[in-house]
């Protein structure tokens, strides 16, 4: 269907570059040797720590994943041999709901677009309307920060990034204890840097038990392509050190398991994904990133979440690029809880 075909080309994710136009795209395929050798840091010497947690209860934990499948009949899910998550873990528990942006742009999402009072407000009412949708599934009310944006200038290490100073940081974990128990997800484009070289600007961070992680393969450019030229990629080996990583420091420091959210719209923004590997400390949600009309996000959902499993699946809406055209609306809950999965993560830009 020449509709489907194009989906890749016509579909552009979600975080926009403040500095260049709205909703670019981002890197080729060819893998930067740095980043493609990296090795599953499990492997190091911090695999010796244990975590004194114990696993959730696997026939309550078996029961919501097979019933978050919804029917599913191919086979693909519930995910296969997925490993039980340690305590503490939110999903499939709970739904996470979340906003998205940069305290620096109105252009990047609801979350630096309206002031924090008028964000929440705003946030509190799709958390109602997902729970009023699906009461058997609480909400986790969350903030998705960028805290690394891919940049149009060169900046002075030469890798098109800007990293948020650690007071802008502060300032999304003061806005999140606005509403108790609220989330935080730190998200990295990486530009010309590489996903390894980033993660200790933010270690601390993670560092805490309610601050979580996203990356974003769209801007990952391994060729060296400035960010916004073309789509990026990550590939499973990157995906599998990032969440070694984590699991390194959920047992070291006995945290609760990290959510860890790749955004995907395009078949080759993760390659690979068949070899993702799975572990208790960390839960992996495949976020489907693409805007536009609602048959358009479907089929994206359909070929490069759907189809592609490896854990929790995410649904991101954009309030003003989902209505560019007809039927110029935004899918709801009830549409979204059609879906096979269901998103088990949902994000507001």
């Amino acid at each position: 269907m020449r509709r489907i075909k194009i989906l890749g080309l016509i579909l552009v994710a979600g975080a926009t570059i403040c500095t260049l136009t709205h909703c670019t795209s981002g890197t080729s395929e060819k893998a930067d040797k740095k980043a493609g050798n990296t090795t599953d840091s499990t492997t190091t010497g911090a695999q010796e720590d244990v975590n004194t947690k114990t696993p959730v209860d696997s026939a309550k934990y078996n029961e919501l994943v097979k019933a978050n499948a919804n029917g599913d009949t191919t086979g693909k899910w519930p995910v296969k041999n997925q490993p039980i998550p340690l305590d503490g873990a939110i999903l499939p528990f709970k739904r996470i709901v979340v906003y998205y942006g940069n305290l620096h742009s109105k252009k990047m999402g609801a979350l630096g677009e309206y002031a924090p009072k008028e964000m929440w407000k705003r946030l509190n009412a799709e958390i109602k309307h997902w729970e009023k949708v699906d009461p058997t599934t609480p909400v986790q009310a969350g903030l998705h920060y960028i805290a690394a944006v891919a940049s149009g200038t060169p900046g002075k290490d030469g890798k098109y990034i800007n990293r948020m100073a650690n007071s802008q940081i502060d300032s999304v974990l003061a806005i999140a204890k606005m509403r108790p128990n609220t989330i935080v997800f730190l998200d990295l484009q990486v530009a010309l840097s590489n996903i390894k070289a980033e993660l200790p600007h933010i270690e601390k961070y993670l560092q805490l038990p309610y601050v979580h992680l996203g990356i974003d393969p769209e801007f990952s450019m391994k060729d060296g392509s400035l960010p916004g030229k073309k789509i990026g990629t990550y590939d499973a080996a990157d995906i599998n050190y990032v969440s070694g990583y984590l699991a390194d420091m959920v047992k070291k420091l006995n945290l609760p398991p990290k959510v860890f959210v790749v955004h995907r719209f395009t078949k080759k923004m993760v390659t690979n994904s068949q070899n993702i590997k799975l572990r208790p400390e960390v839960q992996i949600v495949m976020h489907m990133d693409g805007w536009g009309e609602p048959d358009l996000k479907l089929g994206t959902y359909r070929h490069f979440i759907y189809g592609e499993p490896v854990q929790f699946t995410g649904f991101k809406l954009f309030y003003k690029n989902d209505l560019k055209k007809a039927p110029n609306r935004l899918m709801t809950p009830e549409e979204l809880m059609k879906l096979k999965p269901r998103p088990i993560y949902i994000q507001y830009q």
